[in-house]
């Protein structure tokens, strides 16, 4: 699975890093979402699917890899 963030929707409600911190984080300026393992490993994707469908601005994205 692939992880993308939309910048422009993502509001910084954290959601995210609260949900899977290993996998997200916060940009200091505007708190906007930072995805720090654009490839999370496999025992992360649960946390990041919750992080997912928890996003209230729904900025987050999930592909698989091709």
């Amino acid at each position: 699975m692939r992880i993308t963030v939309d910048v422009d929707r993502c509001i910084g409600s954290g959601m995210c890093a609260l949900t899977a911190g290993e996998v997200f984080d916060q940009r200091e300026e505007d708190g906007t979402s930072v995805v720090r393992q654009p490839d999370p490993p496999a025992e992360a994707l649960d946390a990041v699917r919750e992080a997912v469908a928890l996003c209230p601005a729904s900025a987050i994205s999930l592909s698989a890899d091709l």
